[in-house]
């Protein structure tokens, strides 16, 4: 698997063809006829496939892993090789693409393969449906760990069974966006993607993680990282607008708004596909899939909390609201005691 903007830090490129060197004498004294140059290998004329990998974040429950799994299979539809990784602790980014059915985790299946003395395989983790290729990295139990290392530990075991050999042409990774760990902001600190995209709606909470995306990449680009912002997708869509003025606000393309419909509703509850070529949501599906190709990575211009607040009308949020400073008299409440000052007060002369 190659591909650009700093995806395999360290790794060389496929191939270093050097300049003929004339190890002759030019012609020049000794009259000994020059050498002839060493023959070098021609290059493989084949084109270098580059994987486009890709980012995916949003607060919970605002319908990334619908919005992936109905993208990706559009993407399988048109041809292309996709691999969908799950990297939420919940482990549902899949449960869509498989009619409800739940997949092994990989941090799960390994830690059982390690007790049991074996090596995991692709096929106790990877599973397909539709041309797509699917996998969870699950998470530990609750309570009993950290999602974000968990993370990082599904990562180390995928570079295991290979990740970096592994032809597709669309890497889909799905991350929580609500959790600002380290391990959750892998992808854009260790550039192992070109580009994120953000999932939000017309909410002021799910704008809020999408603002926070922004500012993770902008961060890490001051610090020399790659990766950039394509776009912002809008679920559940009812017209009101403040993501589309977010959107304009940070300088993000829209890449599609996916409306707030009662066959989407309940097609999605029922763990069925909708991005079918030539069904009703089918073209939508498809405008995505080539909006999420073609889309470059920005750099997006993140906007502060009150900037957040100016996207909504004054009802909807608390921009009218004063900030009361409470007192120690407040925090005590009923058992607020005077007590005497320890200062020295000198009578006045």
């Amino acid at each position: 698997m190659t591909a650009h903007d700093g995806l395999s830090p360290g790794r060389a490129d496929r191939y270093d063809v050097e300049s003929f060197i004339d190890n002759g004498s030019g012609g020049g004294g000794g009259g000994e006829p020059p050498h002839e140059p060493e023959r070098q290998p021609e290059p493989d004329p084949r084109p270098v496939k580059e994987t486009q990998i890709i980012a995916i974040y949003g607060k919970g429950g605002i319908g990334k892993s619908f919005t992936l799994a109905n993208l990706s299979y559009m993407m399988a539809q048109q041809g292309k090789r996709v691999l969908l990784i799950g990297c939420d602790p919940k482990s549902d980014t899949t449960s869509l693409l498989f009619g409800g059915r739940s997949c092994p985790t990989i941090i799960e299946t390994s830690t059982n393969k390690k007790l049991a003395g074996e090596d995991v395989s692709i096929g106790d983790v990877c599973f397909k449906r539709g041309g797509v290729f699917a996998m969870e990295l699950g998470g530990p139990e609750v309570g009993r760990g950290c999602g974000g290392r968990g993370i990082i530990h599904g990562f180390e075991l995928l570079e295991k069974l290979g990740f970096h050999d592994w032809d597709f042409d669309y890497v889909l990774l799905d991350f929580l966006g609500d959790v600002v760990c380290g391990g959750f902001g892998l992808p854009i600190a260790r550039d192992m993607c070109q580009k994120v995209i953000v999932v939000g709606s017309n909410d002021l909470q799910s704008l809020y993680v999408a603002n926070n995306v922004c500012s993770a990449v902008e961060y890490f680009r001051k610090l020399g990282g790659n990766v950039g912002v394509a776009g912002i997708v809008i679920n559940k869509d009812d017209g009101t607008g403040e993501a589309q003025a977010f959107a304009e606000a940070v300088d993000i393309p829209i890449l599609a708004a996916i409306p707030a419909d009662e066959d989407i509703r309940r097609k999605s509850a029922n763990y069925q596909i909708v991005a079918t070529p030539g069904e009703r949501w089918g073209p939508l599906f498809e405008e995505l899939a080539t909006n999420v190709a073609e889309a470059p990575p920005r750099h997006p211009t993140p906007v502060t909390q009150d900037g957040l607040l100016g996207l909504f009308s004054g009802d909807a949020v608390g921009r009218d609201v004063v900030l009361e400073p409470a007192t120690l008299k407040d925090m005590c409440g009923s058992k607020s005691i005077e007590k005497p000052s320890l200062e020295v007060i000198y009578d006045t002369v």
